[in-house]
């Protein structure tokens, strides 16, 4: 982060502020959701959300390990979404357009 403007790190550190407090208002939706539906979208929230901290992180503490990590993430958010529609089939994300 030698290299980079010294305000960029604290964009990335808000930045990760504000996913955190994505993350925590999506756990509340999946566990207060007033339908199945919401509770199924914001599970995805919570997985995209994961996943763009962990970019956040890598970009921030400049460990490229990370960016493995949420790649392996996303690939589990997708094969989670799958067996939520398996689950429940008529769901919203779950219809195709």
């Amino acid at each position: 982060m030698d290299t980079l403007p010294p305000s960029l790190p604290l964009a990335f550190g808000l930045f990760a502020l504000l996913l955190v407090l994505n993350l925590a208002l999506g756990l509340l939706r999946v566990l207060r959701g007033p339908g199945l539906t919401d509770r199924l979208l914001a599970a995805q929230l919570l997985g995209s959300t994961g996943v763009a901290l962990l970019l956040t992180l890598a970009a921030l503490q400049g460990w490229p390990s990370l960016r493995d990590v949420a790649l392996v993430f996303a690939l589990a958010r997708l094969a989670g979404r799958r067996g939520l529609c398996a689950a429940a089939p008529g769901a919203a994300p779950c219809l195709r357009p």
